[in-house]
């Protein structure tokens, strides 16, 4: 050994029990720079390898989740825009029947007004119709009525005269001018 290294084993043999002897120092360095070498150049570069390629995998899974999740999201909205176009359509139908039902309804209430005008309107003529036939029975009636009283006054004369219905419609007449 050289003398500087004898001196410093020999110093540091001395001084200090807890600090290991120069050799063993040298040789742990040599051993620790061999596998920090080694490591540098053959595990690391691995491990670098690995990792690279697990990051890219993460990275991957990571944009397709993202992609996914995009999707979803589109989905998502696309079917939020369906729900709101079926609630517009939904509320147009509602209102369109409920305008429809109105409208039927004012239909079916003016035809029955216009329905009952005209039952009214031939319960009118009916009545006036049945008044006019009632007159006119009336009229025969009170003409027989009157021959008989008329023939009876003057004793079957009345009944075989021609001026006897001429008498009868005079009498009409002027009962008809004093009922109006």
């Amino acid at each position: 050994m050289t003398p500087v290294i004898h001196e410093i084993m020999r110093t540091s043999a001395a001084a200090n029990p807890l600090v290991p002897a120069t050799a063993d120092l040298i040789w742990s360095g040599v051993v620790f720079a061999i596998l920090l070498v080694f490591f540098w150049f053959k595990v690391l570069p691995n491990f670098k390898k690995n990792i690279d390629a697990r990051t890219e995998a993460i990275e991957g899974r990571l944009a397709l989740a993202e992609k996914a999740q995009a999707e979803a999201a589109a989905k998502t909205a696309n079917i939020e825009a369906d729900q709101a176009a079926s609630r517009q359509e939904r509320a147009e139908i509602i209102n369109a029947a409920r305008a429809e039902a109105a409208q039927v309804s004012v239909e079916i209430t003016e035809a029955a007004r216009l329905n009952a005008e005209r039952m009214i309107e031939t319960a009118k003529k009916q009545i006036e119709a049945d008044t006019q036939s009632a007159v006119i029975a009336l009229r025969a009636e009170v003409g027989s009525l009157a021959l008989e009283l008329a023939s009876s006054v003057v004793k079957n004369n009345l009944k075989e005269d021609k001026s006897a219905s001429a008498i009868v419609d005079g009498f009409l007449a002027d009962l008809e001018k004093e009922g109006k």
